[in-house]
């Protein structure tokens, strides 16, 4: 499996329209989409799926659409991170993997969503082979990779019963490995964010990095999930790469709690950021202080690249964010 910050072709993301859950907030998520894909098409190729193309095109109409590949299938979501393949190398060519989604674990409707891969496949609009691996549930937000043989998840996520039920822990590290060409799979036993429905995806807590580096999310004093995130940077600290290698920890700043409507708390991260040939894409939460001192992590972190600041409140309403609803192809 490739590293996010190895060389891509293109991002795919899904746009949102009136029969998504953004129907009541559509006119401030779709602006939250724009500046996603301005963002994207500076540096590289964009591909997106959506059921009306020339809405697409209205919203988009000011951008440069030499870079950009508009393709009308039916969605059911917008969250391209879980539901768009995979890149691995396999002989020495980018291939891309096609697994199941079937919306964290059975909770919402896919039936759109899970055939996106291989309707892309039939348009012809992937910029490489694919491969179907339709009889495992994967998906991307649970999974990262330094490239170089190490695969960090998390364990509530991977063994969720509503997932790969006929799977053991040991059967599924063993497809793990097998099927995204890894040495070592890394199990995040401990973590959480408030406002999470995805199990605890890795993409919202712990992110490998260049230069043998773990970034990891923090808690405020006397949040509900200080405990949890005291166990998973222990648990960190412990770990070792394919190599045996101990990793260089890097914290990222905790936003402060966010809530919706009805008081519950949002799961803004900024774990949940998206790296581009010469960008890093950090999602913000107009909090001045914290959104600075997540851009000045990143840019040390990602030496190189630009870290662009895009606001994701409208999407932690809908409790993703900027990875959430991309997928990077290699």
């Amino acid at each position: 499996m490739i590293a996010e910050w190895e060389p891509q072709k293109a991002v795919l993301i899904a746009w949102p329209h009136t029969h998504t859950d953004w129907a009541e907030t559509l006119q401030e998520v779709t602006s939250c989409y724009r500046h996603v894909a301005q963002a994207i098409t500076t540096d590289e190729q964009l591909i997106i799926v959506a059921p009306d193309a020339d809405a697409v095109k209205e919203s988009i109409r000011e951008m440069d659409l030499s870079r950009i590949s508009i393709v009308e299938v039916p969605t059911n979501d917008t969250w391209a991170r879980d539901f768009g393949p995979l890149t691995v190398e396999v002989d020495g060519t980018p291939t891309l993997l096609d697994f199941t989604f079937n919306a964290w674990g059975m909770k919402f409707a896919a039936d759109h969503d899970n055939l996106i891969t291989s309707r892309l496949i039939w348009h012809g609009v992937l910029p490489l082979p694919a491969e179907n691996q339709r009889d495992m549930v994967l998906e991307g937000g649970s999974v990262e990779t330094d490239g170089r043989g190490t695969l960090l998840t998390t364990s509530q996520c991977l063994l969720s019963p509503n997932r790969n039920a006929h799977m053991s822990r040991g059967e599924i590290e063993r497809q793990l490995m097998q099927r995204l060409g890894v040495r070592k799979v890394l199990w995040l036993d401990h973590g959480y964010i408030p406002g999470d429905d995805t199990d605890c995806h890795i993409d919202t807590l712990a992110r490998l990095a260049p230069g043998n580096t773990l970034l990891h999310v923090t808690a405020q004093p006397g949040s509900e999930e200080e405990h949890e995130i005291s166990l998973m940077v222990d648990q960190l600290q412990s770990f070792t790469n394919a190599d045996g290698v101990p990793y260089h920890l890097v914290a990222l700043p905790c936003p402060d709690p966010i809530v919706d409507a009805c008081g519950n708390r949002l799961p803004a991260t900024y774990a949940n950021y998206l790296v581009t040939n010469n960008q890093v894409l950090l999602p913000t939460y107009n909090q001045p202080n914290n959104d600075r001192r997540a851009m000045e992590v990143l840019s040390r972190v990602f030496k190189g690249r630009k870290v662009v600041g895009i606001d994701c409140r409208p999407l932690i309403e809908q409790h993703g964010s900027l990875h959430c609803i991309t997928m990077q192809l290699h």
